[in-house]
């Protein structure tokens, strides 16, 4: 697990997650799962690539769940 990375539902977030901060937890899951904080050049193009996949499924997810009750929106939709 990312340490770093923060949950972004509430209530753990009291306010929406922003495009901001699903951009900053995909980053970061993205330079855990590849063991590099910032790619070569001959990989950026594929690193950057997978950063937007994982910002989207973590936009779709935030916007798909529902929390006790009532569903989450984000900015990001």
């Amino acid at each position: 697990m990312c340490r770093s990375i923060k949950t972004l539902r509430p209530p753990a977030l009291p306010d929406e997650a922003t495009e901001d901060d699903i951009h900053a937890a995909a980053l970061q899951y993205v330079r855990k799962v590849s063991g590099f904080r910032a790619p070569a050049a001959h990989n950026r193009e594929v690193f950057e690539r997978a950063v937007e996949a994982v910002a989207e499924a973590t936009a779709e997810l935030l916007g798909g769940l529902e929390v006790r009750g009532r569903a989450v929106r984000t900015t990001a939709e």
